[in-house]
């Protein structure tokens, strides 16, 4: 099978960091999530992309997969790749990968071996239960639009043995205020069961993908208002994003960096009402400019008589 290059999926070196690697994530996952991206083969781009974090966010996962690479390259790293005989990972345990619809090679790196059964049929029983992580936008939180969810699922035969993969496709309202982390159920949309018994059902579990303007508090959202060193001096009235039209927002004369305004409801809606837009300022300087706009900045500090370090000598 195909060797995948998680490194490289996400514009990383082998040795970036954590943050790093978190940074390279939400950039790409934002760039080829399939409801905004103009790339060819967005979703499949988007899969790899998250396929790719979810190894090197773990640790173990991440030694792992360091191992084998390592070892691919030693052997020229090139052709058809299989892990060695008697692989074992250490941090794959207790995921199947086919519940969210990776690729084979994670597959076989870290599904670790599935039981078939053997002799006669067997008796009823209830198929599994299927937990699929689910990355929505900010903006779907507040949508009335079902999202499309795709996902793979094994079939069994009258012996319980798996002999092949089927894959569903469901259109899923998603509820108002459901934040990261949370799951969604869906009942009876899991593993088929054997004989007559029940299916699984399907556990949503949501991850919000990176926002560029908005970070998130409980049911509060943040985002950074960039103001010019007079509008903070002087005040002013600017327009500030949120998750449906822009507001107008009234900045004091006298505003400090750093500063938060609250604007109430205007965060994620949740059982207790809607959270709050909390704008947190950030004075920007302009870019260098002439000999005139020097002499003005000058003639400030001479009239302003201000020392911010006056306090170190307390």
């Amino acid at each position: 099978m195909e060797f995948k290059d998680y490194y490289a999926l996400l514009g990383v070196e082998p040795d970036a960091d954590e943050s790093t690697i978190k940074t390279a994530y939400r950039r790409m996952a934002r760039k080829f999530h399939p409801d905004i991206s103009k790339e060819d083969d967005a979703e499949a781009k988007f899969k790899d992309v998250a396929e790719a974090w979810q190894v090197l966010k773990d640790a173990d996962k991440r030694a792992d997969y360091d191992q084998l690479r390592l070892m691919r390259s030693q052997q020229g790293g090139r052709g058809a790749f299989e892990p060695p005989p008697g692989w074992e990972p250490s941090g794959g345990a207790g995921f199947d990968p086919a519940d969210a619809g990776f690729s084979d090679f994670f597959e076989s790196l870290f599904a670790g071996a599935r039981q078939s059964g053997r002799g006669g049929p067997s008796p009823e029983r209830r198929g599994r239960d299927v937990e699929i992580d689910l990355p929505i936008f900010l903006e779907d939180t507040v949508s009335v639009e079902a999202k499309p969810v795709s996902y793979r699922l094994p079939e069994y035969n009258e012996y319980g043995q798996v002999i092949g993969e089927t894959t569903k496709n469901l259109n899923v309202k998603i509820p108002a205020g459901v934040t990261g982390g949370e799951r969604i159920r869906l009942k009876g949309q899991g593993v088929a069961g054997v004989g007559n018994a029940l299916a699984g059902d399907v556990y949503l579990r949501i991850r919000l993908v990176p926002h560029p303007l908005f970070d998130v508090e409980g049911h509060n959202l943040i985002v950074t208002v960039p103001v010019a060193p007079w509008e903070a001096a002087l005040g002013t009235k600017i327009e500030v994003p949120t998750l449906t039209t822009p507001i107008k927002m009234s900045i004091p004369a006298g505003s400090q960096n750093g500063s938060k305004l609250r604007v109430p409801g205007k965060g994620l809606p949740g059982k207790a009402g809607h959270g709050d837009l909390i704008a947190v300022l950030k004075v920007v300087m302009p870019d260098a400019a002439g000999e005139d706009i020097n002499q003005l900045w000058q003639q400030l500090a001479e009239k302003a008589g201000f020392d911010p370090r006056a306090q170190w000598s307390r």
